[in-house]
Order: structure tokens, then sequence, then C-alpha cells
């Protein structure tokens, strides 16, 4: 099968990072998957939501949105429509429970570290490309707090990262752009940690079922490809994530 954009079935499409991306955030990204951009930015408040309140430990919380003009036909802002929608309180959720899934909150005090995650333009794989980036921008948030003195470590577990996968006209294909998204008969999100294991795998088939064979050929793209966006993670945050990854090992090794 010849793709849209001439890549393999297996392959990704070119990924930028680009740290440091807005001045006043803790940490901040831009990321950019084909023709998918999405700005993701951490943030810290020193208070935690009600729930959490005297009890020691820290929250994420993310919210996400979609500009405008990130879509062809201009998209109507949620703030306009009054309500936010559907689709937008799943990707928000989303996003804060695999974060949370790699941080250590009961160590980082009680702050609230806000994931901040909007697209500036749209091409398939926002949700994906927003998790992806939003880890990058989260450890350079803690890595700030450790340079500030306010943490002694990053408290992070592990990496984690987001990817598409589908069939479309009985292919299996890894990163899905919006025109072979629209057209899939199987639509599936997978979220992943480095050491291999699932943090979320939502999976739709839109026209007809599809059987255990394609979810395995389906789950074993969405590795490979989540396997190659932690490699570029650890390589676009450079000294920053050697010292993260030499602190998970201390951690692992004294059992916390």
């Amino acid at each position: 099968m010849i793709r849209i954009d001439g890549r393999k079935y297996n392959e990704l499409r070119k990924v930028k990072f680009t740290r440091d991306f807005t001045k006043h955030a803790h940490g901040s990204v831009l990321i950019e998957m084909g023709d998918t951009k999405v700005i993701c930015t951490a943030m810290i408040e020193d208070k935690v939501p009600p729930f959490l309140k005297n009890m020691g430990k820290g929250w994420i919380t993310s919210e996400y949105s979609m500009l405008p003009s990130s879509t062809q036909n201009r998209k109507v802002r949620e703030s306009a429509r009054g309500r936010i929608e559907g689709r937008t309180q799943e990707i928000q959720r989303l996003i804060g429970r695999a974060l949370r899934s790699v941080v250590d909150l009961d160590n980082i005090g009680e702050r609230t570290i806000w994931i901040d995650c909007d697209v500036i333009q749209a091409d398939g794989g926002t949700r994906t490309a927003a998790i992806t980036g939003a880890f990058v921008a989260l450890v350079d948030a803690f890595d700030k707090l450790i340079k500030d003195g306010i943490l002694n470590d990053f408290h992070i577990k592990g990496f984690v990262s987001a990817i598409s996968v589908g069939i479309v006209d009985n292919e299996h294909l890894l990163d899905l752009a919006y025109e072979e998204d629209f057209k899939a008969d199987v639509d599936m999100n997978v979220v992943m940690t480095d050491d291999g294991r699932f943090i979320e795998v939502q999976g739709t088939g839109e026209e007809t079922p599809f059987s255990r064979e394609s979810l395995m050929k389906l789950l074993e793209l969405a590795e490979k490809g989540n396997r190659e966006l932690i490699e570029l993670q650890k390589e676009c945050l450079g000294e920053t994530a050697d010292r993260l990854i030499k602190s998970m090992e201390e951690s692992e090794e004294s059992g916390e």
C-alpha cells in the first residue's frame, strides 16, 4: 500500500520537538508530527484541588483545545459555545491519566502541575502528539524546580508516549494522518511507558468488528512507534534525559 505521504505501513511521520517554546511556562515544547502541531506547556501551582488538601501529595491535570485555524474550516472556540465538548473532556482526562501514571505524586508536595495542550494545526493524532509532547514539558518543569531548590529529584518513574494505529483498506498502519484516520475501519490510540507497559488502549471498530489477530498486529505496531517516540524524547531532552534516567535507576535500586 502506498500511503498518502509515501511512508511505509510501519513508519512514523517526521517528528520534531522544540523545547522552551514559550517564555513563562515552567516547561514548554512545540511538538510536530507530520502536519500536526501542538504547543504543550507545564505550569506549577503551590496548591492542590480541595479533595487533596492537607494530604501532602500533588496532582496533575490537563486542558486541551484546538485553535480556530487548526482545521481547514474555522473551528468555533468552545468558550464561545459556552461548554466543553465531550471529545475535549475525554482527551483532557486521557492526558492527565497518562502523566499521573508515571509521576510519584506522593513526593512532590501539595502542588498542581497544569498541562495545557493547544493544537495549532491538526492532521490526525492530536491527542497522541499532545501526550508525547506534554511529557517533555513536564520533565523540563520538574527540572526547573530541582534547579530552583524546590524539589530534590524528578520523582518521575518512567517515560511515556502515545501513538495512533489503525486499519485502512485492510492494511495495518502506524501513526495515521487525518485522511487515513477519516476512512479507517479500525482506529486505536495506545499510550505506553518506556519499559513496554500499557497505560491506555483506546480502540474502536468504526464499521465492523475486528479480530484478535488484528488487535495483536496493531499493538505490535504501537509498541514499535512508542519505542521510537521515547528515543526521540530522550534525544530531545539530551543531558536532562540522562539525569532523569539516572534518577529513575537510583529510585529503582533503593526500592522507592
